[in-house]
């Protein structure tokens, strides 16, 4: 059998893609993680490294890399390594994966800006190629804050480290916020694309990277049950949540200043909108994914008046959980005259054909009654009723609830009778859940996420077009807010400001209570 002269490699020729029974397994390469002492490389990153090789989704010679502060030896890096492993891997720790994972693992120390650390990496990834056969295929993880991005990216090309060696690849993987506005987005994609091309920068929303995320697609184009309701002549509204019951934790530094909006609604739920109400991409590759969603997003119109159909609360102290807990202004770090939102809703419309007057309301909010994140697309009440309005006076709107966390899966709302001698109509439901229907547990988002990067597979990372659109919805939105007032307050605890529960009242709506 010939193999094709473009073909790469470390692919197998005999290897066909009809078989399911073989999973997309990366080929020789290395992570470098900048930041690598931070919370989301110890309990997110190095964890889901490590489930990915006790999966068998990594090649043999797989490096890790480390790169921070610490005046760390490799052996130090390993423990901590190993720690988090222990603490927050999803699969169970075997010795025998940890220690091959373990002859791979470097640490460097250095500062950002430090000239010498960046030699001192180029000879580090040099050596691994050459003692673990890497084959020159690194990708470059920022976990570091935002305004350190440029300084990281301009390093890596001035000691030649962006530039892959034949046959080989260099990515970048950035984490969100990836600006602060559209203008620094629009800066921010300048310079990573002055280092990296496009197709080789991957932006990560790691709500992107969970299976109920993905599920969107199956249930609406695998299905044909779904399709043809799906829009205006059937759809009353959609709502999109993001609701945590925490409150800022250690993150003040990073989160005042923020807010909410800019935190969750310009990426995780303008991504979900646009995954909710895109028309069928031609296929699953990410470019005709990415041409779907930018013309869902390019559609997206903000209500005329602001002060209306956007709200912004800030949560005051509360009892949550049985527990007493302070408000955003009491959170050590934070300024007493702090006008950041911990709380964000607006009403969108999308013009278009398929969705021309049914709004999208979004919420995020923290220190709200539970941690949930969904999508409920709730259909208009049957337009002729044969039944009495007192059989059907219990009864709401049919609605289709994608739950992307924490329980992940389906509801379906509809309406039934009661057993009895009455012809009493009343909400009841059906369920699907991933745990019960699939006897393998989902993977964390961020091991999908890694292994797509290793693969280069693009099609869960938003493009810089989608990112900068995103932007340019939030920003007016943002500077309304800026000039009018102060954020309401509302109990911790409780689902967020009156002025939300309102914003839908107007509308003869109102939320769901999930």
């Amino acid at each position: 059998m010939s193999v094709s002269a473009n073909q790469p490699k470390h692919l197998n020729p005999l290897r066909t893609s009809q078989d399911r029974r073989l999973p997309r397994i990366a080929g020789p390469s290395g992570l470098v993680i900048f930041g690598v002492t931070g919370d989301l490389s110890r309990k997110k990153l190095m964890p889901a490294v490590y489930d990915l090789a006790n999966r068998g989704l990594l090649p043999p010679g797989f490096s890790l890399v480390g790169f921070a502060r610490r005046d760390w030896a490799d052996e130090d890096f390993c423990d901590v390594v190993h720690n988090s492993v222990k603490q927050y891997a999803r699969t169970p720790f075997r010795e025998e994966v940890w220690r091959q994972l373990a002859e791979g693992m470097r640490f460097v120390s250095g500062t950002f800006d430090d000239d010498e650390a960046f030699v001192n990496l180029r000879s580090t990834i040099d050596r691994l190629d050459k003692e673990r056969g890497t084959g020159g295929n690194f990708a470059f993880y920022l976990s570091v804050p935002p305004k350190y991005f440029p300084t990281v990216v301009r390093q890596l090309k001035q000691h030649g480290l962006s530039e892959p060696p034949t046959d080989s690849w260099r990515r970048a993987v950035i984490e969100k916020p990836f600006g602060h506005d559209l203008a620094s987005a629009q800066e921010l994609n300048q310079v990573v694309h002055e280092v990296f091309p496009p197709h080789e920068v991957f932006r990560i929303d790691h709500y992107l990277g969970k299976e109920t995320v993905q599920n969107i697609l199956a249930l609406r184009f695998a299905n044909t049950m779904f399709e043809p309701i799906w829009n205006r002549s059937y759809v009353d509204h959609v709502q999109i949540t993001m609701a945590e019951d925490i409150g800022i934790g250690g993150r003040a530094g990073y989160y005042d200043g923020i807010g909410s909006a800019r935190d969750v609604i310009q990426n995780h739920l303008l991504q979900l909108l646009a995954l909710t109400a895109m028309e069928e991409p031609a296929s699953f590759d990410a470019d005709a994914l990415v041409t779907e969603k930018l013309k869902v997003l390019h559609a997206v119109q903000l209500p005329e008046d602001l002060g209306r159909h956007t709200v912004r609360g800030q949560y005051t102290g509360g009892w949550q959980g049985g527990q007493k807990v302070a408000g955003y202004l009491d959170e050590d770090g934070i300024d007493r005259a702090s006008v950041t939102d911990t709380y964000a809703a607006m009403r969108l419309e999308i013009d278009n054909r398929r969705w021309a007057g049914v709004p999208f309301y979004l919420r995020t909010g923290k220190r709200l009654g539970r941690r949930v994140t969904e999508i409920a697309v709730v259909f208009q009440t049957a337009p002729y009723s044969p039944f009495d309005t007192t059989d059907t006076q219990e009864l709401g709107h049919n609605a289709l609830v994608i739950r992307v966390q924490p329980d992940e899966g389906i509801t379906v709302r509809f309406g039934s009778k009661v057993p009895g001698t009455q012809m009493e109509i009343r909400d009841v439901t059906m369920d699907f859940a991933y745990g019960e229907s699939f006897t393998e547990s989902s993977p964390e988002a961020y091991e999908r996420l890694l292994l797509d990067v290793l693969l280069g597979d693009a099609n869960l990372f938003p493009r810089h077009q989608e990112v900068e659109r995103s932007w340019e919805i939030l920003d007016p939105v943002e500077d309304f807010w800026a000039g009018h007032g102060r954020p309401e307050p509302y109990t911790a605890g409780t689902w967020g400001p009156k002025a939300a529960d309102e914003m839908l009242a107007r509308d003869g709506r109102s939320w769901r209570r999930p």
